[in-house]
């Protein structure tokens, strides 16, 4: 049973990968405007794009699901580059289809307080391009997928890949350049 299980976990990563390089929109395009409900240090908040970019940059990252190892540890890392990402004017918000109450606990937990996250509705999904398939069909998560948008409401980053490790980085990357 040992050896099965590498190959079941293997098999699994594949068949989820398999969709995420066809996610995302293009870099140039404009961001879908969308409002929604979200959580921040555990209290419920409304986050509506538009009025987020009258203040800087927003670095939307989809996150297939709270509490899971790889969502977990991607929220560590924003949370850690929160004020870099604040000092360049650019506000987080992680987005998956979880419910509001697993978002506030989420956002406390695993955001450490320090930015928000909010529900990905169907339509935002679908905007956005980011439902993760499995073997074609939707599996019922949002990939994971980050976007920069700059102020005027223009993609100018994507970075569409299930390893977590690389999308603050990248995220940041293009935050500065927007302020360079």
């Amino acid at each position: 049973m040992r050896k099965t299980l590498p190959a079941v976990a293997a098999a699994l990563a594949l068949a989820f990968s398999a969709g995420a390089a066809d996610a995302a929109l293009p870099v140039g395009a404009k961001a879908p405007a969308f409002s929604t409900q979200g959580a921040k240090g555990g209290k419920a908040m409304s986050f509506d794009l538009k009025a987020a970019l009258k203040k800087g940059p927003v670095v939307l990252y989809f996150y297939p699901k709270a509490f899971t190892q790889g969502c977990t540890l991607e929220a560590h890392a924003f949370a850690d580059a929160t004020d870099d990402f604040a000092k360049l004017g650019a506000t987080v918000v992680g987005m998956s289809n979880d419910d509001l109450p697993t978002l506030q606990k989420f956002s406390t937990e695993a955001c450490r307080d320090k930015f928000a996250v909010a529900v990905a509705t169907p339509a935002v999904i679908k905007a956005y391009d980011v439902a993760l398939k499995r073997e074609g069909a939707p599996a019922g998560m949002t990939d994971r997928t980050s976007y920069v948008i700059a102020r005027d409401g223009r993609i100018v980053m994507v970075h569409s890949d299930l390893d977590y490790r690389d999308h603050v980085r990248l995220t940041l990357e293009a935050v500065r350049k927007l302020k360079g």
